[in-house]
Parts: C-alpha cells; sequence; structure tokens
C-alpha cells in the first residue's frame, strides 16, 4: 500500500520542517517574537552537557506549549505493563509462546491498553535498562495522546499499520517496517486496516538507538542511514477553550498517568533538530554474509543498538534474519547450537523461521535467557545436515527478528500465565536429537 505522507530522508541529521513559510525563527532558537506567534519549547533526549556527537535535542514552534494541561492523575483502569525486574519471576527455561490474542469482539482496546509486559532487565527508575512488550488493539486513540516518560520505543508491527501521529508530523508503519519514538515524544496511533499486533523494545533512560558500527564491512552495508524517514512538521489547530477535551497519557515509572486539556497536542507548526520519530522499511537492509564457509554470527545482521558503557557490549540490539542467498560450502547452514553471554528474545512477523520446523508463529514469541542452550530443533538439523548444498534462496516470504541485550530479563506474571500462550512442550523440540557418535578407534 502506497504511504500518504512525505518524510525527510536520513539517520542521526539536524532536520529543519515547515508546515507554514517561514515559520522557523532565522538564526537564533528564542527570539522575543516567534513567527506568526508561535510558542518556542525545547525537547532535550539528552543531558545539556552531553557530548556533541551524541546530544539529542529539538526545537518546536507550536500554538500552545505543551505545560497548557490540568494536573496528572493515576490512570484507574488495570494495566499489564511493568517497568521493573523486582516485578516480575526469573527463569533459565527456554520459553515459547504462541500468537498473542487479538482483542475479542465487543471490546475496545487502543495501542495504549492493549500494551503488555512481556520481559524486564533492570528497572526503568533508575534509567538503566529494557522492557520488551506485546500490543494487540483494535480501537483508535480518539482525542487521545501519549508519551514515554521512562525510554524509547521501538515498535515492530506484526498485523496491521499504524497511522502514528506525532508532535513532529505523520508516520505510516506497517508490517516489516518499524519505528522508533523517542522518550517523551508525544503521539496518537490510528488503525487503518483495523485489528493490529506488534511487538515493542523499550530501551530506559537517555541510552538511544544508533547504526552499528560497520569496522572492516567499510562505508557502505547493513542499514543504510539514507533509508531512515523522519515525519515532516505537520499541525492541527483548535482554538482554547473551544477545542476537543484531550486525554495525555504517560507511562512514568511504569505506571500510567493522565491529564486533560482542551486542545490538540499535536498543534507543531515547524521544528528542528536531531530528536525526532522515524521509520525504515527492513526490505532495504543490505544482508552481509558468508561467501566461502560457516554460519557467520547473527550480529552481522543488526539494524540499531543501544550501546552501554563497555565497548562492543549492547543494551540492546535490534536484529533481523531477512531473505538473502546462502551459498556456504561444507557447511551446516542454518543457526548452530548456542550458549549465549546474551538474552535472546525472537518475533516472527510472517513465513516460518529457519532454524524451527513447527510451532514458532507469526505474533508469537521465544526467549532464550543468558547461558540457556538453544539451536536448530531435530528436523532441522537432520534436513540440513544431508541437504545438498546448492547456492539457494533462504527466508523468502519471511521476516523473523531478534531483541538482544546483555541484561538478564525476567518475565511477567501476565507472559508465564496470564496471557496462557506459554508452550509448555518446548522443550521437547529437542528431545529427539539423539546421539549420533561414532567409535571408530
Amino acid at each position: 500500500m502506497t504511504d500518504p505522507y512525505s518524510y525527510h530522508e536520513g539517520f542521526g541529521n539536524h532536520f529543519t520542517s515547515e508546515a507554514l513559510p517561514n515559520a522557523l525563527p532565522k538564526g537564533q532558537n528564542t527570539p522575543q517574537k516567534c513567527p506568526y506567534s508561535l510558542y518556542a519549547e525545547q525537547l532535550s533526549g539528552t543531558a545539556f552537557t552531553a557530548p556533541r556527537s551524541h546530544n539529542q535535542r529539538s526545537w518546536l514552534y507550536r500554538i500552545r506549549p505543551s505545560v497548557v494541561h490540568k494536573p496528572f492523575t493515576p490512570l484507574d483502569k488495570p494495566s499489564f505493563l511493568l517497568s521493573s525486574a523486582s516485578e516480575c519471576e526469573l527463569t533459565p527455561t527456554q520459553l515459547r509462546w504462541d500468537p498473542f490474542d487479538l482483542p475479542e469482539k465487543g471490546e475496545s482496546v487502543d495501542f495504549v491498553q492493549g500494551t503488555k509486559t512481556i520481559s524486564v532487565g533492570g528497572d526503568g527508575a533508575s534509567g538503566h535498562g529494557l522492557a520488551i512488550h506485546i500490543y494487540a488493539a483494535n480501537a483508535n486513540m480518539t482525542c487521545r495522546a501519549f508519551y514515554n516518560s521512562d525510554g524509547d520505543y521501538l515498535i515492530v508491527p506484526q498485523q496491521g499499520r499504524l497511522d502514528i501521529c506525532t508532535e513532529f508530523g505523520k508516520m505510516m508503519v506497517a508490517p516489516n517496517e518499524i519505528c522508533v519514538i523517542p522518550r517523551g515524544i508525544r503521539y496518537s496511533v490510528a488503525l487503518p486496516d483495523g485489528p493490529v499486533r506488534g511487538y515493542i523494545l523499550e530501551i530506559y533512560g537517555q541510552h538511544h538507538f544508533e547504526l552499528p558500527d560497520l569496522g572492516p564491512i567499510g562505508a557502505n552495508g547493513l542499514a543504510n542511514p539514507r533509508d531512515f524517514l523522519t515525519p515532516k512538521a505537520a499541525y492541527t489547530h483548535d482554538k482554547a477553550g473551544r477545542g476537543q477535551l484531550w486525554q495525555i497519557v504517560t507511562k512514568y515509572g511504569g505506571k500510567l498517568f493522565v491529564a486533560e486539556q482542551n486542545h490538540t497536542p499535536f498543534d507543531v507548526v515547524a521544528w528542528h533538530g536531531n530528536y525526532v520519530p522515524y521509520k525504515y522499511d527492513l526490505a532495504k537492509f543490505c544482508v552481509i554474509n558468508t561467501v566461502s564457509y560457516d554460519h557467520i554470527d547473527p550480529s552481522i545482521f543488526t539494524v540499531l543498538t543501544a550501546k552501554s558503557a563497555f565497548p562492543g557490549v549492547a543494551i540492546a540490539d535490534f536484529v533481523i534474519f531477512p531473505p538473502r542467498w546462502a551459498v556456504a560450502e561444507n557447511t551446516f547452514r542454518p543457526p548452530y547450537f548456542h550458549r549465549n553471554c546474551m538474552s535472546e528474545f525472537m518475533g516472527l512477523i510472517l513465513g516460518d523461521y529457519e532454524g524451527k520446523a513447527g510451532g514458532f508463529a507469526p505474533g508469537g514469541a521465544s526467549l532464550h535467557s543468558i547461558m540457556t542452550p538453544h539451536g536448530p530443533d531435530a528436523k532441522v538439523f537432520e534436513a540440513a545436515s544431508n541437504a545438498k548444498l546448492d547456492c539457494v534462496r533462504v527466508a523468502d516470504g519471511t521476516q523473523s527478528f531478534m531483541f538482544e541485550t546483555s541484561l538478564t530479563l525476567s518475565v511477567s506474571p501476565w507472559a508465564l500465565r496470564t496471557s496462557g500462550k506459554v508452550q509448555e512442550n518446548y522443550w521437547k523440540a529437542w528431545a529427539d536429537l539423539d546421539t549420533k557418535f561414532e567409535d571408530t578407534c
């Protein structure tokens, strides 16, 4: 389907965007009077004194400042959102979930109401760590906007497009695309195709996603910066006291709070900066792989990373397993058996995953925790061990992904029990891997 919106191209750029001509002040950020009598407001994604190479902020020129709202109060509706590992349960057991349910007919569930936590590492209040969520919704966010005070959201649609209106402009995000909405940015989600489902990777605090270093790969490859799209300025205008009543919902310390205001939050006429929402089409990923032998480590499929204080160790990596050619000689081509110092959460957008011969379905998930063994099941092992090693296409018509982290992930009670989606017999995927050892001495 055609995307109805237009975008700025590039990753990490300092953009300028105007919905009306000359709406941006010239030569300064905070003139005594802004063009069109707008209010100047800065949105800081990093500390003022962060190094320039990592400093992120944007200036927004809006009809009313965002401070014009009533006090926040706790949202009285139940929520399955969590932000601390202390609220979850530890288990080293391999876990796999059937596809998570869409809202039932007769229910009205919007994007915020339909977001539930699967796993947490670290703590949102401390600004260190991450959370993994699932969302399933069937209703638009009408006169309702959301912003996350805890961290950035990386959203992976699996079913149905998301029509996202942000303070910076509008994005249409379809399955096999992703978007990132940084901490503090207000947005509302409409559902043009009906019910939706997908995955969210949240990173806490002042950590933000960036492109991975390419090292000896060179200057090009993987996710190219020019393919990332940021919305262009767009605004709506309603007069104070005469507009519709809006709810502004925020996730703050893992809890939901709501404030009311009598005007739209999407009244930004112009903006400039590098702290922005953006989207990316996974089909544009430039795959790097072996052209000789051996199964190369999955880090070659990293789209975005959130770095930790330790070089080469990520708080979170977003990794995909896209369609590609397999040409390795004398090689077991599927993913190898593995015990990892990282936690691996996998989801499936469409099709089948190459490392499992069934049971892993679109809209479902799996979690292989730190140092817990995992790998191909018996059917995949047998087939790959005896396959003719031609040059073949792999993963056509499929798209799986992984959220990988150096943190220990605890699992929410909802994901373990309430959801009813845990495959209790997942361990049997490897039960038929018999000994093949032949002592020829």
